[in-house]
């Protein structure tokens, strides 16, 4: 009963996380390639650190400064990633 409960309420954290739109661009994620776990506009990108949400973007014009617009890995995306260093 115990594991039912827990696995009950690990749903509904789950699921008020994607109702309120997943985690903000700049925050980590866990699934690259995501449009699911990040705000609306933003997609999981691999980045050296980690999977980070970033926002999509079809040209580099889109993106912050500093920010190129570059493929997420296995997908058909594009995000403003920061320029390498």
């Amino acid at each position: 009963m115990n594991r039912t409960f827990l696995g009950l309420l690990s749903v509904v954290l789950s699921s008020l996380t994607l109702a309120c739109g997943g985690s903000e661009v700049g925050e980590a994620c866990d699934e690259a390639g995501s449009t699911d776990e990040c705000e609306d506009g933003a997609v999981c990108t691999n980045e050296e650190s980690g999977a980070v949400c970033r926002l999509l973007c079809k040209e580099t014009v889109e993106c912050p400064a500093q920010h190129a617009c570059n493929g997420v890995s296995g997908t058909s995306l594009k995000s403003c990633q920061p320029d390498k260093q």
